[in-house]
Order: structure tokens, then C-alpha cells, then sequence
């Protein structure tokens, strides 16, 4: 079995153009978990004026149903952040670090070990609060201003944060141009230094590569997989970066292989179709637009 971490509510809208209401937020969280989501990223912690889709999330978190079973991830990028978040509710910080200094600055404003070091201390802070703490590598794949990205230092970026103990780490395909044979020699390399700390992986469609990478980091030892309803995402700080790996493409991928994941497709399905009226256009979804397959849970035969 696989875990899906369901980051439409934060990755998925905040480089979409519609601004959607608090509510309808927490109507998304809520239907997630009617899917089977257990782990979600329901919003960022960060200046709504870089960020104007995520804000409201210090009044979102309290909006949302309350389960021994599910937890909510808050996107942190500093103290000030965290303390927002633990406020809030959030269950716990994600934080982040970047793989090359352009990017770094451009999207948090520090050089790349500087983000190191405050991911790594963000990390520690949550979990010393009691709640949980896991840490995302961002263009570990490739870098939008920089090109190639040395797979050696995000290696040493990996082990370095296994040293605050995260719940796991992720390398993120920030603007979706990993393919399948980068993304195995990654993930072997930095589970075999972070062990036993599990592998997560973010992915996006960009170049319609986001399946396949997704499929091969699970081959290669990645036990979690972000993926966003309908396909949706971007990064505001990222040019031409397009949406993340579709929830129900991957589940339907991922099941049909006989590798469980514990979302029900169908109501992913129906859940899509909710969103794609609350966006106001199709989403990027491809099982979505073809429905599931066999369609005896639709009554067809």
C-alpha cells in the first residue's frame, strides 16, 4: 500500500487564478476525506500578499472537521509561520528548503542551506510542540532558473535534514521536468542515507511526465505520493509550472496495478466534477474526463 498526502487545498490552488471562498475550501477538505484522504494539506502559513489564495487559512483550519484519523498539514516557511499554524490547529508543519540558491531567494528569500537550516529548526520546533514536522525538498528534479540541479547536493540535503528526525522527507518535481530514470536513481540514493525515514514525492504534469515519475519513485523505494484533485497546481514563484499529478489518475494507476491506496475512485471522481464547477473550467484530471474503469459502481455494464 501507498499513502496519498491530498495537496489540492494549498498546492493545488494557490497558482490558480480563481480565488475560492473559505468555505468551498473547507468543502474540499471535507470531501477529500469522504474519498479516504487521511493526510491533507489544507493551506500555507505565509504573507497573503505574496500568496493571495492562502489567505484565510489561520481561519480555514478551525472550519474543518475534527478527526482522530485525519491529519491536517500547514505549509510553514519560518517561525513566525509555525506560530500561525500550531495557533491555528494544524496537526502538522510542512516546511521547505530549496535545491538551488536563484530559486531559494526568489521563493523564500534565503540561499539554498539557508533554507536547509530553517526547514531542518522548523521541523524540530513542531515536533518539540507536539505535533508533527516533515520537510520538503522543492526543485530537487530541476531548477526554472538555474537548470540542472546536482543530484549529490540534494542527497547532502536530505541527509542533513534526517538529522531532525521529519516524519518523512519529500523531493519535489517543482516545475515537472524529472523523467523516470532521474527519478529512480534519486530516490534509491536518498532513501539508502535517510533510512528509516520514508521517501515522499511531489510531482507535477508539466511535460506529462507526472505519472510515470510517480509510478517509478514507488518502484524505487518512495512510500508517498502528493497528488491534487483534478490535477491542479503550480508554483506562483515558478515560471510555466503547471499542475500536480491528478489524485485520481494516480489512484487509478496505482489500484488497477493491484497496489492499494485507500481513496474510493469514484468519489474522487465526483469530487473532481464538484471542483470543476467551483473553478469555473474542465480540470487537468484525464480519468476524470474518462471515468473509471470497469464503471459497475456508475451502473453500467
Amino acid at each position: 500500500m501507498i499513502e496519498i498526502v491530498e495537496v489540492a487545498p494549498r498546492d493545488g490552488l494557490q497558482n490558480e487564478k480563481v480565488l475560492v471562498s473559505l468555505e468551498d475550501k473547507a468543502q474540499l477538505v471535507t470531501r477529500a476525506i469522504d474519498c479516504g484522504a487521511r493526510r491533507i494539506e489544507v493551506g500555507s502559513f505565509v504573507n497573503p500578499k505574496k500568496v493571495p489564495q492562502m489567505a484565510g487559512t489561520d481561519e480555514l483550519v478551525p472550519m474543518l472537521p475534527r478527526r482522530s484519523d485525519v491529519t491536517y498539514i500547514g505549509l510553514v516557511l519560518n517561525r513566525r509561520g509555525l506560530d500561525r499554524g500550531l495557533a491555528a490547529g494544524i496537526d502538522e508543519a510542512g516546511a521547505v528548503c530549496v535545491a538551488t540558491d536563484t530559486f531559494a531567494m526568489r521563493n523564500q528569500g534565503q540561499t539554498s542551506l539557508e533554507s536547509l537550516d530553517i526547514a531542518a529548526g522548523i521541523v524540530r520546533e513542531a515536533i518539540a510542540a507536539g505535533k508533527g514536522g516533515q520537510a520538503t525538498i522543492a526543485a530537487a528534479f530541476g531548477c526554472p532558473f538555474e537548470g540542472e540541479v546536482d543530484s549529490a547536493h540534494v542527497v547532502e540535503m536530505a541527509r542533513r535534514l534526517a538529522e531532525a528526525a521529519p516524519r518523512e522527507i519529500a523531493l519535489a518535481d517543482t516545475i515537472g521536468v524529472a523523467a523516470p530514470a532521474q527519478v529512480d536513481r534519486l530516490v534509491r540514493q536518498v532513501a539508502e542515507v535517510i533510512a528509516p525515514i520514508p521517501v515522499r514525492v511531489h510531482f507535477h504534469n508539466t511535460r506529462g511526465t507526472g505519472l510515470a515519475n510517480a509510478w517509478i519513485a514507488v518502484a524505487a523505494g518512495a512510500t508517498v505520493v502528493d497528488t491534487a484533485l483534478g490535477g491542479l497546481g503550480g508554483c506562483p514563484f515558478a515560471p510555466k509550472a503547471t499542475g500536480n499529478v491528478a489524485t485520481e489518475d494516480v489512484v487509478y494507476m496505482f489500484e488497477r496495478s493491484g497496489i492499494a491506496t485507500g481513496l474510493d475512485l469514484d468519489r474522487l471522481i465526483a469530487a473532481s466534477q464538484w471542483l470543476e464547477g467551483v473553478m469555473g473550467n474542465p480540470l487537468r484530471a484525464m480519468v476524470t474526463q474518462a471515468g473509471n474503469f470497469p464503471a459497475v459502481a456508475l451502473g453500467q455494464s
